[in-house]
């Protein structure tokens, strides 16, 4: 059996204040090297799972592993494995693309050839070499979601987690990140993938885990050979139910 790079394992995590759990025993494993996908309604427990996952809130009970360092236990190892790409813009406006990355890989302890080398490869990548210059507040969205994506790249992390890389972006754009993610998976990345997108999961994932009112409600466990089986949103809407959410994500 593959080892895995993130092990969810009993994860669940209650809001003080709140009467009801926003995730109950989730368990999941991202093994190493796939491309794992985490789809789920609004409001199902995705970006609470994500925000435990990358070490941003710790959970009321239950473990998280990354590349077998424990999130809390072994933070620093755990999150030198790890790169995160936020849904929000994570950069700063006022700063060149270049100074956002010198910002970010400076953090992330890179020396400043291996810095300078990384920032190059990726700019041009990303095709955003041309730009790298300017200040990122000029740019389009789309711009910036490229560039939000390869600062978490420079440390050649072995395992890259994603919330909605692709919000709000032109086709161009979100057909480069697709390619780039595609292209450092078939590298060795271990991906995470979340989504609310189903045309994103069918291209992209291998494996897609389908999380609802807070736990883990099913698993395609393989969709590079779901060839003439039920479309994904046809899978999504038998798991999920057919229900309105309209509560965050």
């Amino acid at each position: 059996m593959p080892h895995s790079d993130i092990r969810v394992c009993a994860v669940t995590k209650r809001y003080r204040g709140s009467a009801t759990s926003a995730l109950r025993g989730v368990d999941i494993d991202a093994r190493r090297g796939e491309f794992l996908g985490l789809l789920g309604p609004n409001g199902a427990g995705k970006t609470t799972l994500l925000s435990i996952i990358t070490g941003v809130l710790r959970p009321s009970t239950g473990t998280v592993e990354v590349r077998g360092a424990g999130m809390h236990a072994d933070r620093r190892r755990a999150l030198s494995a790890m790169g995160f790409v936020p849904q929000e813009i994570a950069l700063y406006g006022t700063l060149t693309a270049r100074e956002n990355l010198a910002y970010f890989g400076r953090l992330q302890g890179l020396d400043r050839a291996t810095l300078a080398a990384r920032s190059a490869e990726l700019l041009e990548r990303t095709g955003l070499a041309t730009r790298a210059d300017e200040p990122v507040r000029q740019w389009s969205g789309g711009m910036q979601r490229r560039l939000n994506l390869i600062t978490a790249l420079l440390h050649d992390p072995a395992v890259l987690v994603l919330d909605e890389p692709t919000v709000g972006i032109d086709v161009q754009s979100r057909t480069a990140i697709w390619e780039e993610l595609q292209a450092i998976n078939a590298r060795g990345t271990t991906v995470l993938y979340s989504s609310h997108h189903l045309e994103e999961a069918e291209r992209l994932c291998s494996r897609v885990v389908i999380i609802d009112h807070g736990q883990v409600a099913g698993e395609i466990a393989d969709m590079r050979t779901r060839s003439g089986q039920e479309r994904l949103e046809e899978t999504f809407l038998r798991i999920t139910g057919r229900a309105l959410r309209d509560d965050p994500a």
